[in-house]
């Protein structure tokens, strides 16, 4: 049993990357597209860049990560309070570290590296904590599995 959860664990972590890099494309090309084209202002083009994605990543890990059938707009709302924590904070670092002289898109990499990790263990310990594995895509995968052993042990 402690492997299969060791296993679930890992590929929890791996969804989660997965759809995290793919909301970091998604935050780096629009901050890129604000940044270049339209020439607004660090925290500008940073604050709205991260709104488009944890909008992804917050749809796609709900669904596909967590499988989580909690209530949309508590668990945003947890998701939101993360972020009322996190975004003034990093545009503060952000703003600070650009002033000094780094270069904008190290500053927009460091601070992704750092919400990947702070938010998977927000959204693991607090936004979908007790609601994992609840949603039709999670109760059918666990009944498909239950008939697979069950169709092992008729066998034998």
């Amino acid at each position: 049993m402690n492997k299969f959860i060791n296993k679930k664990s890992s590929m929890q972590f791996l969804k989660y990357l997965c759809f995290a890099c793919s909301a970091g494309v998604i935050q780096f090309a629009s901050f890129t597209l604000f940044n270049e084209v339209f020439h607004f202002t660090y925290w500008l083009g940073y604050i709205i860049a991260l709104a488009l994605s944890v909008i992804w990543n917050f749809t796609l890990n709900r669904e596909f990560t967590f499988k989580s059938a909690n209530n949309v707009p508590i668990a945003m709302g947890k998701l939101i309070c993360y972020y009322l924590v996190f975004t003034p904070l990093s545009t503060l670092w952000g703003v600070g570290l650009e002033n000094i002289g780094w270069n904008e898109y190290v500053v927009l990499g460091f601070t992704m590296i750092i919400n990947f990790i702070t938010e998977f263990t927000f959204c693991k310990l607090v936004v979908f904590k007790g609601s994992e594995n609840t949603n039709k895509r999670a109760l059918r995968l666990e009944i498909e599995n239950e008939n697979a052993v069950s169709n092992d042990a008729c066998a034998n």
